[in-house]
């Protein structure tokens, strides 16, 4: 008999939202495994919609990074069907240090959510509360408690039965120190 065929695999389709400056493109960087830090650097904002491609442990993504500032936001959810069409995942990026935008990322997520519910979509989101830098253990406003007051409840509270997960991030796990023995 002839070998065996190996199936073609699906490339999965993540979508990465959020508002402008929230750091989705760094957070494309981190799955990349790119610990260069002058990438990080480098990064400008994003200017509509980049599609990148990630191959990973044999697995294939296709990322969708959405530019966040307010212009294109608006028309993203106008053409909103066409982006969701086979997606596997989104990852919704809040930039944990930007109090004061807050309301207008949770804005953004609740119409995103809105639509995905009124066209009976169901999709896994993952939100990352970004920029959870070490040092703001120390600052009251990102204790658990406030974040979970602020945020956390906030976001439960938008996505409801939507299946999501909440992840705190930074991007410093990629340049932590080592000791050598």
């Amino acid at each position: 008999m002839g070998k065996k065929e190996k199936k073609e695999d699906k490339i999965k389709k993540i979508l990465l939202l959020g508002l402008d400056n929230a750091g989705k493109s760094s957070i494309y960087l981190m799955l990349s495994k790119n610990a260069n830090l002058l990438s990080y650097c480098s990064l400008h904002p994003t200017q509509g919609l980049d599609i990148k491609t990630l191959d990973d442990a044999g697995d294939s993504y296709s990322i969708w990074d959405f530019g966040g500032q307010a212009e294109y936001r608006a028309q993203y959810l106008e053409k909103m069907q066409e982006h969701l069409t086979g997606v596997d995942k989104i990852i919704y990026v809040i930039d944990v240090q930007d109090v004061s935008r807050y309301g207008e990322s949770l804005a953004y997520l609740q119409d995103i959510t809105n639509y995905i519910k009124q066209e009976k979509q169901n999709f896994v989101f993952s939100i990352f509360l970004h920029k959870f830098d070490k040092n703001l253990d120390g600052n009251a406003q990102f204790r658990d408690e406030a974040i979970k007051e602020n945020l956390v409840d906030k976001i439960d509270e938008i996505l409801g039965d939507v299946y999501h997960e909440i992840f705190k991030t930074t991007i410093f796990t990629l340049f932590q120190k080592t000791k050598m023995v």
